[in-house]
């Protein structure tokens, strides 16, 4: 993209092209679609993982945090 000024052409910085392009998309910024979908999947998978491994242990250390709270602990 040129840019003209006093009648001679000269090429657009970089930052001008990018905030020209900001200005120009009109809120159709859709973003990183893949890359999000990615990290949602792989929360998900690390999750899942943890709870298949750990699920009796963070059941007895829930249930001993609220033991202690409500003053059932032995």
């Amino acid at each position: 993209m040129l840019q003209v000024l006093g009648g001679a052409a000269r090429p657009l910085s970089e930052a001008a092209l990018w905030a020209w392009s900001r200005v120009t998309s009109h809120g159709r910024d859709r973003g990183d679609v893949p890359g999000w979908v990615l990290v949602t999947i792989m929360t998900a998978g690390l999750v899942t993982a943890l709870w298949l491994v750990a699920d009796d242990k963070l059941k007895e250390l829930f249930n001993n945090a609220l033991d202690g709270v409500v003053g059932n602990a032995p």
